[in-house]
């Protein structure tokens, strides 16, 4: 039985700030893309970008007809920027990559080659990772371990966005309507078929990094709290050991006065005790209010992102005409803006 050939692939490209790469990054990918000889779009998602993104991009679309290009009405996150380039998504094959050359281009082929070999979802998964300090290789380490271990989805170790996904994975992920979104997790959580392809990560070739500690805590926050209940389960555990620990220190002083007549102790005990369970207290508080900020923002319902404007390719138009639209946008209430004529 022959190999599958996709009838077009989609890249989806999310772009914040990226004025410095872009270019570079288009040259490598058409190059890598062109070469397989098969029919391609490049969807470049700009996430509210405030330097030249914008106007570059304006003019990659104008220069090349395999060029879509979503402006997002603003910075919404990496996230939605990515979820909204799979929505938009016609390929039957689509693939996931920065655009800040740190995940290769060439890899493509080789991802490519292993859904023909039936998997869904072939994701790229980090041997090296250049240009990163200590402190950031350790942490992203113990994360992606501390995730895998505290949750049922296997969401892979030292996996990044890179990927490729099969059109019923795409449609899988976009049916996934959550505000708080770790796309890393979603990605697993889809299920079929997958299989990870090893590479080294390359240090930023421009530009600087958006990902600073804080984000990078808060982006940990955001994983953990949308795969697992841990956190609940661990304050519950420790309101037990905290609570039978205090029960028992109790009882030896109850003890200890009857038997030997010792005095209480005084206000430096009982300050550190207070102090200590009070502390508790509000950690645990601080847990349910994460979870519960997250019930707040689901039930409001609102769209995840709006578009300010939207600019197909021409191989994007082509591609409908004769296959038709692949593209959930055509069946959710998902966004909004000026779709640009093709014939201008």
């Amino acid at each position: 039985m022959d190999a599958p050939t996709p009838k077009l692939i989609s890249i989806v490209v999310p772009a914040f700030n990226e004025q410095e790469v872009v270019e570079d990054f288009h040259q490598r990918v058409t190059s890598v893309v062109s070469g397989l000889k098969l029919n391609y779009e490049v969807i470049y998602v700009n996430d509210g970008s405030t330097d030249h993104t914008s106007d570059i991009l304006s003019a990659l679309h104008d220069q090349d007809i395999h060029v879509t290009v979503i402006e997002l009405s603003r910075n919404y996150g990496k996230e939605i920027a990515l979820t909204a380039g799979l929505d938009h998504s016609q390929g039957d094959v689509t693939i996931v990559i920065d655009a800040d050359l740190q995940d290769p281009p060439e890899l493509i082929p080789e991802l490519i080659m292993e859904w023909k070999n039936g998997f869904d979802v072939v994701y790229a998964k980090r041997r090296k990772r250049k240009g990163e300090t200590l402190l950031k290789k350790t942490t992203a380490f113990l994360f992606y371990r501390l995730i895998r271990k505290s949750t049922q989805v296997e969401i892979p170790e030292d996996t990044g966005d890179y990927r490729l996904l099969s059109r019923r994975a795409v449609d899988a992920v976009c049916k996934m309507r959550e505000q708080h979104r770790f796309m890393k997790g979603i990605f697993s959580w889809i299920g079929f078929p997958q299989k990870s392809v090893l590479y080294d990560r390359d240090s930023r070739t421009a530009g600087s990094t958006k990902w600073n500690y804080w984000n990078l805590w808060n982006f940990a926050l955001e994983g953990i709290t949308s795969f697992t209940t841990i956190p609940l389960r661990v304050s519950t555990y420790i309101g037990f050991v905290t609570a039978f620990g205090a029960l028992m220190f109790g009882l030896y002083i109850i003890v200890k006065t009857l038997l030997f007549g010792d005095p209480v102790p005084g206000y430096p005990t009982l300050a550190v005790i207070i102090l200590f369970l009070g502390g508790m207290q509000l950690i645990a508080i601080g847990v349910l209010g994460e979870y519960l900020g997250r019930i707040f923002n689901e039930t409001k319902g609102r769209p995840l992102y709006f578009l300010n404007s939207y600019f197909p390719s021409e191989k994007t138009r082509v591609f409908t005409e004769t296959y038709g639209s692949q593209s959930i946008m055509q069946d959710h209430n998902i966004s909004s803006g000026t779709k640009r004529p093709l014939d201008e």
